[in-house]
């Protein structure tokens, strides 16, 4: 027991850098995606209710509802409301974005300034994808009616999308710590 517990102690900074790796990966991943129109489609209910980014689009939210492409389906007519309201060019701007501070965290490793840069931007990042819970209706079960009434719908009990964005409480903490770790590093030098 006591060389598990040397072994955890001990390997704190590489536990950190592995954290910054997972990072990089989360963001870099996801970011690629956002050039693709699947995925661009898929953010359009978050971006389209919240009051950081709806200026973005051309379209107001709900009309979003009557254009939403399902995942590995192409609808032409979906594609080019999509293409008007600014959707792809939004997708393509933001998956740069999360790209860039996915490699910032990355650079941690290396770099203890640039760390805390990538992570502080990672929980900023965090701070406005968990707004969603807030803003966007689809985070939450829909009371769908049918033969039996919806026995759990609507806040506390959370969408496959509110799933996905709860999650970044994960990355928020994750942010933190490594930008507290790099800062570390840079007080060690003063």
């Amino acid at each position: 027991m006591k060389n598990l517990l040397l072994f955890l102690a001990d390997g704190q900074r590489i536990f950190v850098n592995f954290l910054r790796v997972a990072i990089f990966i989360v963001m870099a991943w996801i970011g690629v995606l956002k050039a693709f129109q699947y995925e661009a489609d898929g953010i359009v209910p978050f971006v389209a209710n919240s009051p950081f980014m709806s200026f973005f689009y051309t379209k107001d939210a709900p009309e979003y509802q009557q254009y939403k492409n399902p995942e590995g389906k192409t609808v032409m007519k979906n594609i080019e409301w999509h293409s008007a309201n600014g959707t792809y060019w939004f997708s393509y701007g933001l998956g740069t974005v999360i790209v860039i501070i996915g490699l910032l965290a990355l650079a941690g490793i290396w770099s203890a300034g640039i760390g805390i840069v990538g992570g502080l931007l990672t929980f900023l990042m965090s701070i406005v994808t968990l707004s969603f819970l807030i803003t966007t209706p689809e985070v939450y079960v829909p009371d769908l009616g049918g033969d039996f009434p919806t026995p759990h719908y609507g806040f506390p009990y959370l969408s496959g999308a509110g799933r996905l964005v709860l999650k970044d409480v994960i990355m928020m903490a994750a942010g933190l710590l490594i930008a507290s770790e790099a800062a570390q590093r840079l007080l060690k030098r003063i």
